[in-house]
């Protein structure tokens, strides 16, 4: 084998390496021996015995005895090189693969050996620090090419890895520009005025109402039958309170006409006997005082939307909104395009009818098979008579979908962890879907798309940061509809993600993308489609992060509605062990200063006590990860002896924690609310619970507090719960005790609350 080059020789070698080559360079720092440069060396004589028969002619002779004498490595290479092209293509395949391996969650034995344990940590330390040395190597190489080449071949690889998520067939045959309504297909739009689309697209708002809108906006609160207590927000007076209807019959709701056939058909499992054999009734209750929101295209923040209970009922409310929509405007554009064709004359202003790109909703839930079931309900509203055409569905089925044997045996987890993480949850995903006339396009480039469903990950792996030449978020500039489901759960993930999101939505963009500016609306070209953006907040309780997003970044001119039910009883009635819950409140100044207090509070105050031998098996429930990694750096720096769990730790380090709290070994376990969110370990061994936060979901406390009687050993009149909270905690405060002792005890003038859990001796 030849020497292989380095150093300078790279830089002159880079200009013809193929991309093949270049990416080879990048991830291992050489070339492939392929490419190898082999020394000249004295070659043996050869003999070559010619036949009589031989019909060479003398200038082929000549040819020949012109060429260069070929080596023997360079000879078996050229029969060689397409096996080993193919080879390397697989074994790229395969360590993508491996990488995206997802590892089972199975609950082993509390009581493993550690020497296994530690061999696994070591194998994976081992495996750890031969990727990163490869990473350190590639990223040595890769410095010598040109900054030209690198920024090209990124924006080839995005190509390619954007190739995962669309499909270019069938451009021409969903494309608006081109379809017309006639051929066989009737326009089945709705040219009602009072239609809700009509009256909230057509709206031209003026520079006084949106100067209004951007000012302090007005709430008022009424309470209906099937949502409860809700709040609306207006800037405008004249968009205020909605009358919650009663029973409606589906012609008054303005639904395009397939929708009339399509909704009762699919939504008939969710009703009751008595509501199927009313003909007027195609909706729970639930979904009717949903849908009587949601159709007058004002914003809603539904944070009762559970996966256990009521999810179904959520989407498919969502779905026919959503599919209403746009089949409304593919319409209207269908419309105009045969009066342009007909009129040839100019373009007249009511023939406004589009956004600056073609995505008009977009769709955000957390994993593949919430997008699954979206599809299928899309397709189920759209399928009338079985005469739908979906391209890519196989496709779709195949990445999107689950198969028994991927879920780990003999999992038991609780009812709401099984409902949440059904199916495949993979979070890194995005799709667009076409819609026109009776056909479907799943695959379809989010330019040519008309929905938009992802996953935040998803959307941020294109979004990306600012200074990337491949980031691209023009498609997000038109959306009309936005809908977050499920956005408890991106708390669990990175609500970073969405916040970055929601700051890239209703942009100018910066290509043109072939849009016709006669076509568009007065109010898009005037930077005002924020205005006029519907958003959709479902989720399974109130957070301060999620208010945050409901109150800055949602401006629709129609208004906002909030859900805002009061919870009656807390959490904490479903604790049965016998406990004494200690609540103690520590007073901060700010909000801002609210971090640093309670940690002064607790490294104070509260360990303190539990530092005796008497207060060992002591579990800390920490929610937020940065607070986690302030108290373990504490610890480490004044020497307790001590573990700690979280959603990075591996597997080993996992089972070795648990076994040496359970065994008293370690007094002390910290413990992140994202593993108990993903993982739902019992924890034996536990006396002691200091809960440094109060849980963001409000059944937590309760599963945590009943985890001591997993381990009975006749000591419970010794078990203590710690719990510490702020005035900045009244929602978690009021889902554990209630809204009313929640209200008492930030209001106190004590600043200690005692709750006794359990059945008394």
């Amino acid at each position: 084998m030849g020497k292989r080059k380095s150093g300078a020789k790279l830089r002159a070698l880079g200009s013809n390496l193929t991309k093949k080559q270049k990416k080879h360079l990048r991830d291992f720092g050489e070339e492939h021996p392929f490419h190898d440069e082999v020394l000249g060396k004295a070659e043996p004589a050869q003999i070559v015995e010619l036949t009589d028969s031989s019909e060479q002619s003398d200038t082929e002779s000549d040819v020949e005895s012109g060429i260069e004498q070929v080596t023997a490595y360079q000879h078996l290479c050229s029969t060689l090189k397409n096996v080993g092209e193919d080879e390397d293509s697989v074994s790229d395949n395969g360590s993508e693969s491996e990488f995206e391996e997802v590892e089972e969650d199975q609950d082993k034995d509390d009581e493993e050996k550690d020497g296994s344990e530690v061999d696994d940590e070591n194998d994976q330390e081992e495996k750890a620090d031969v990727f990163s040395k490869e990473e350190k190597e590639s990223s040595t190489a890769g410095k010598e090419l040109s900054k030209e080449e690198m920024v090209q071949d990124d924006i080839e690889n995005a190509n390619d890895l954007e190739a995962d998520f669309t499909d270019v067939k069938d451009e021409a045959k969903f494309c608006l520009e081109n379809n017309f309504i006639g051929d066989g297909s009737e326009d089945e739009s709705d040219d009602s005025s009072e239609d809700p689309f009509k009256q909230h697209m057509n709206t031209e708002l003026e520079d006084d109402d949106v100067k209004t809108v951007t000012e302090v906006k007005s709430t008022m609160q009424s309470k209906w039958n099937t949502l409860g207590q809700l709040v609306w927000s207006s800037h405008l007076p004249k968009y205020t309170l909605t009358k919650e209807l009663s029973v409606e019959c589906v012609k008054n709701l303005h639904l395009h006409k397939p929708l009339e056939t399509t909704w009762p058909k699919i939504n008939g499992q969710l009703l009751s006997i008595e509501d199927q054999l009313n003909q007027q009734e195609f909706f729970t209750p639930l979904q009717q005082g949903l849908f009587n929101i949601i159709n007058g295209y004002k914003d809603l923040y539904y944070p009762e939307r559970t996966a256990i209970r009521n999810g179904e009922e959520v989407r498919r409310a969502y779905c026919l909104h959503v599919i209403n929509h746009v089949l409304k405007a593919n319409s209207q554009v269908l419309n105009n395009n045969a009066k342009c064709r007909d009129q040839k004359a100019e373009v007249d202003d009511d023939l406004r009818d589009q956004g600056l790109t073609r995505p008009k909703v977009l769709i955000v839930v957390p994993f593949r098979e919430s997008a699954l079931r979206v599809v299928q309900t899309l397709i189920g509203l759209l399928d009338v008579k079985d005469k739908l055409e979906v391209s890519n569905k196989k496709r779709f089925k195949d990445e999107y979908g689950s198969r028994p044997e991927d879920r780990p045996p003999n999992l038991k987890r609780p009812e709401d962890y099984e409902a949440i993480f059904a199916g495949n949850i993979d979070d890194h995903f995005r799709i667009g879907v076409a819609i026109l006339r009776r056909s479907m396009r799943l695959y379809a480039p989010f330019y040519s798309s008309d929905i938009i469903i992802a996953s935040p990950l998803g959307l941020r792996t294109i979004i990306k940061t600012e200074g990337d030449k491949t980031r691209d978020f023009d498609f997000l500039s038109s959306i009309e509809v936005l809908i977050i489901d499920q956005a408890d759960l991106y708390l669990m993930q990175n609500w970073e993600h969405i916040v970055h999101l929601l700051n890239h939505l209703n942009q100018q963009p910066h290509e043109p993308h072939g849009v016709d500016f006669s076509r568009v609306r007065m109010w898009s070209l005037n930077n005002w489609s924020k205005y006029y953006r519907q958003t959709l907040i479902f989720s399974a309780l109130q957070d301060p992060q999620i208010n945050a997003i409901y109150s800055k970044h949602c401006f629709n001119y129609r208004g906002q509605v909030a859900v805002s039910n009061v919870p009656r009883t807390g959490s904490i009635c479903h604790v049965v062990v016998q406990l004494p819950h200690v609540f103690q409140r520590l007073d901060v100044a700010n909000f801002t200063g609210l971090p640093d207090a309670r940690f002064e509070f607790f490294i104070k105050k509260i360990l303190p006590q539990y530092r005796e031998a008497v207060m060992s098996h002591t579990l800390i429930y920490v929610p937020i990860y940065f607070d986690y990694v302030r108290l373990r750096n504490y610890f480490n720096h004044e020497e307790m002896n001590f573990s700690h769990i979280c959603e990075y730790s591996k597997k080993s380090t996992i089972n070795r924690a648990r076994y040496n709290f359970l065994k008293g070994e370690k007094p002390f376990l910290l413990f992140t609310e994202r593993f108990h969110f993903y993982k739902r370990y019992t924890i034996k061994g536990i006396r002691h619970l200091i809960f440094y936060e109060l849980p963001t979901y409000p059944h937590f406390y309760s599963d945590i507090c009943n985890m001591l009687k997993a381990e009975n050993r006749g000591d419970e009149a010794t078990w203590t719960c710690t719990v510490l909270y702020s005035k900045y905690d009244a929602q978690k405060l009021s889902r554990v005790v209630g809204a009313e002792r929640a209200a008492q005890m930030i209001q106190s003038k004590k600043s200690v609350h005692l709750f006794i859990t359990g059945e008394e001796s």
